[in-house]
């Protein structure tokens, strides 16, 4: 079985007529009409109902066609694969993320490293204005920040990634309720991000909102203090599911869904250009194909 004989079949299925199937892949009639007789007595099924013409596709060459579809996919995905891995042998790449994105940054920076192992990669915890700072001073070639952050800067180029889904994290011996509301989370002694970060700013729109003033005991700009706090079961913090590494499910934590709930979208971000870097290009591409959404959202919640 050859990759041309499966070509040829899925021209003929979508020109139905020998000639017109055999022109789309620049070989000649009986060329094509033979490629298809040998992968039907390769099979042993008929798939192509003829007499001197094309007469339609047997049920049994129906479903043949929708393996070879299949297959054809897989072949491309492979072939861009290879284009990929062999356009970007080797380089250095830059990526500044902010604090509650750590977690996504370390997910993303494994994936670009079993793809291209010859990569180096570089990952700082930054700030959202020094993320564009050294964006646009092209010290780093991208960046994982929050959406509405680049929202009207004509000169950066944004691709959704996941949207952070806020949860009060607590040790899983405190006592609470399945479901909290911002109020009751308010009256908590919580730890938080210090002021300075969009993260902290967020939060504090969300309790003006709901008209409380939190009892904030500790803040840092650190997230794994955060979590040695509520570990330590002294406080307890508001922080995206998506932020929590994978090691602490099962180690003393949970995670309480707080109402109404509130998402922010978070993206990965680069300079625009006419014609980005080859490397660039070929992180961008990785990412796309990647589901951080479904990967970062674990389960800490509690039963209900």
């Amino acid at each position: 079985m050859f990759i041309r004989q499966l070509s040829y079949l899925l021209a003929l299925d979508k020109y139905r007529h020998f000639g017109r199937a055999a022109e789309s892949c620049h070989v000649s009639q009986p060329a094509l009409s033979n490629g298809i007789r040998e992968l039907e007595r390769e099979l042993g099924i008929t798939i192509v109902k003829r007499n001197r013409s094309f007469e339609g596709i047997t049920p049994e060459g129906e479903r043949v066609i929708q393996w070879v579809r299949q297959v054809m996919d897989s072949l491309e995905g492979l072939r861009q694969e290879a284009n990929l891995v062999r356009s970007v042998p080797q380089g250095h790449l830059a990526i500044g993320a902010i604090p509650t994105a750590n977690h996504a940054a370390t997910l993303l920076s494994a994936e670009y490293r079993e793809i291209l192992p010859q990569l180096t990669l570089e990952v700082a915890t930054l700030s959202t204005p020094e993320i564009l700072r050294r964006l646009k001073a092209q010290e780093i070639q991208l960046g994982i920040l929050y959406a509405r952050s680049v929202a009207e800067r004509p000169d950066c180029e944004a691709m959704p990634l996941f949207s952070e889904r806020y949860v009060l994290v607590a040790s899983e011996q405190a006592s609470l309720p399945h479901h909290l509301d911002w109020a009751e989370v308010g009256g908590l002694p919580l730890c938080l991000l210090s002021p300075d970060m969009q993260n902290r700013q967020t939060l504090d729109k969300c309790f003006a909102a709901a008209g409380v003033k939190p009892r904030v005991v500790l803040q840092t700009n650190d997230i794994r203090v955060l979590l040695a706090e509520c570990l330590s079961g002294r406080a307890f913090s508001i922080m995206p599911l998506s932020a929590l590494p994978t090691q602490y499910e099962g180690a003393g934590l949970l995670a309480h869904p707080i109402l109404p709930e509130h998402g922010e979208e978070v993206c990965l971000v680069r300079l625009r250009r006419d014609k980005p870097p080859a490397l660039s290009s070929a992180a961008w591409q990785i990412a796309s194909q990647m589901d951080l959404e479904n990967t970062l959202n674990h389960t800490l919640v509690p039963r209900a």
